[in-house]
């Protein structure tokens, strides 16, 4: 029996990206010229981008975390992806949420930012 009744069984942790909408790769792009003050890999690489939700009115929801919960840039991050994504041709308006759960972890970086920080 699942002692959490707010998940489902056999649900994905993180609800999926439209990968399928055509401004979803532009906003992808817009994601990676955002950085982590601290490690020189943009934030999609480093996967701490979970979701990026576009609705048919072309408003953008991003569910991203931090790689630690008492990151120096929380406040700031959010405002950061905004900047980014908000002048994507198309795009009305753009939300970011942080979470903590799932928590960010380095099997979460894509193999290009292994790469960059000599994990690969």
């Amino acid at each position: 029996m699942n002692s959490e009744p707010d998940k489902v069984e056999g649900a994905p942790l993180i609800k999926p990206s439209s990968t399928d909408h055509p401004l979803y790769e532009k906003i992808v792009e817009g994601c990676r010229t955002v950085y982590d003050p601290e490690i020189p890999v943009n934030i999609y690489d480093l996967g701490l981008v979970y979701t990026i939700d576009i609705n048919d009115e072309n408003e953008v929801f991003v569910l991203m975390t931090l790689t630690a919960p008492g990151c120096p840039v929380a406040g700031e991050m959010p405002g950061w992806i905004i900047d980014a994504i908000s002048p994507v041709e198309g795009v009305k308006d753009v939300q970011v949420e942080l979470v903590w759960d799932p928590p960010w972890g380095m099997d979460m970086m894509s193999d290009e930012a292994r790469l960059e920080l000599g994990f690969m």
